[in-house]
C-alpha cells in the first residue's frame, strides 16, 4: 500500500512536460458526473486550446447504440487536487458529431444568455449552497446513524461539533481545502440540520462560471467520498420523517440590484419569478415533492412565497 500510495503522489513534472487533463460531463440524468482522462504534451491553460474529445453516449443514456457518439468541447479548466502538479480538470459540455448540442446539454443555452452584453452588463452572481447527505456505503443509511437505527432528536447538529454530533468532518474538511486549491470559490462550510448531512457554499461567481464551479464542486466530493468508502447523495430528501431535506439555494443579484435603489428592482423580479413558479419547479429536479412539505424549513412546493429580511451591520 505504501508503493501504491507513492505511485499515486508521483511529481510528472519531475520527469516530463506532459499533464493528465480529466475530462468531466454531465450523464444523461442530469445528475450523474462522468469523467475519463487523458494526456496532454504540456501545461494548458485555456480551455480553446484543449482537443475536444468523444465518448460513447449509449453507455449514459445520452445517445442511442446505433448512433453513439457523442463530443466533449472543453469549457473550463481547475487544477486537479487528486493528481496536483500541471495536471489539470477540464468542465465539458456535450454535442453530436455535427456541432449540435444534445438534450442534456443545459449549459449550451445558459452561455448563450450569460455571454447577451445586456446580461453581462448587470454582472449577474450567484451564490449557491450546496447542501449533502453522506451514507454508509454497505446500507444506504447516514454516516454516525445506527444501522436500521435513529440518533436522537433534530436540534444539536446543525453547526454543531463532537463525536456524538458531527459525522463526516475529515471529508468535508478534504472537499474544503480541494476545492480552495482547483480555484474554486467556495466560500465555506457548515453542518447541517439533520446529521450526515452537510453544507458548503459556492460563490460569488457571475455567470456561467457559478455552474462550472458548482459541477467541479461536486465533482471533487464525490471522488472524496470514493476514496472515503462513503455514499454521496443529492437526494431531496433521503431519510423520510422528522428529518431535514437536501437542496441547492441559490442567492441571486444584478449590478441593478446592488445599487441604490435595487430593492425595487429585486420586487419585480420576484413578481416575475412567482408568475412561472410551477415551470421552474418542474426544472428544479425530481423528488423535490418530498422535501417542500411546509415543514423542517421548507414552504409547500405549491406556494411561492417571499419576504423582506433588513439586516443591520454594525
Amino acid at each position: 500500500m505504501a508503493l501504491l500510495s507513492d505511485l499515486i503522489n508521483l511529481n510528472l513534472s519531475e520527469t516530463t512536460e506532459k499533464v493528465i487533463a480529466e475530462y468531466i460531463w454531465v450523464g444523461g440524468s442530469g445528475m450523474d458526473l462522468r469523467s475519463k482522462a487523458r494526456t496532454l504534451s504540456g501545461p494548458v491553460s485555456d480551455p480553446a486550446k484543449l482537443p475536444k474529445w468523444n465518448y460513447d453516449g449509449s453507455s449514459t443514456g445520452q445517445a442511442p447504440g446505433e448512433d453513439s457518439e457523442v463530443i466533449l468541447y472543453p469549457q473550463a479548466i481547475f487544477k486537479d487536487p487528486f493528481r496536483r502538479g500541471n495536471n489539470i480538470l477540464v468542465m465539458c459540455d456535450t454535442y453530436t458529431p455535427a456541432g449540435e448540442p444534445i438534450p442534456t446539454n443545459k449549459r449550451y443555452n445558459a452561455a448563450k444568455i450569460f455571454s447577451h452584453p445586456d446580461v453581462a452588463a448587470e454582472v449577474p452572481w450567484y451564490g449557491i449552497e450546496q447542501e449533502y447527505t453522506l451514507l454508509q456505503k454497505e446500507v444506504k443509511w447516514p454516516i454516525g446513524w445506527p444501522v436500521g437505527g435513529f440518533p436522537g432528536p433534530q436540534g444539536p447538529y446543525y453547526c454543531g461539533i463532537g463525536a456524538d454530533k458531527a459525522w463526516g468532518r475529515d471529508i468535508v474538511d478534504a472537499h474544503y481545502k480541494a476545492c480552495l486549491y482547483a480555484g474554486i470559490n467556495i466560500s465555506g462550510i457548515n453542518g447541517e440540520v439533520m446529521p450526515g448531512q452537510w453544507e458548503y457554499q459556492v460563490g460569488p461567481s457571475v455567470g456561467i462560471s457559478a455552474g462550472d464551479e458548482l459541477w467541479v464542486s461536486r465533482y471533487i466530493l464525490e471522488r472524496i467520498t470514493e476514496i472515503a468508502g462513503v455514499v454521496l447523495s443529492f437526494d431531496p430528501k433521503p431519510i423520510q420523517g422528522d428529518w431535514n431535506g437536501a437542496g441547492a439555494h441559490t442567492n441571486y443579484s444584478t449590478k441593478s440590484m446592488r445599487n441604490d435603489g435595487g430593492f425595487e428592482v429585486i420586487k419585480k423580479a420576484i413578481e416575475k419569478l412567482g408568475l412561472r413558479h410551477k415551470e421552474h419547479i418542474a426544472a428544479y429536479g425530481e423528488g423535490n415533492e418530498r422535501r417542500l412539505t411546509g415543514r423542517h424549513e421548507t414552504a409547500d412546493i405549491n406556494t411561492f412565497l417571499w419576504v423582506k429580511i433588513t439586516v443591520s451591520i454594525n
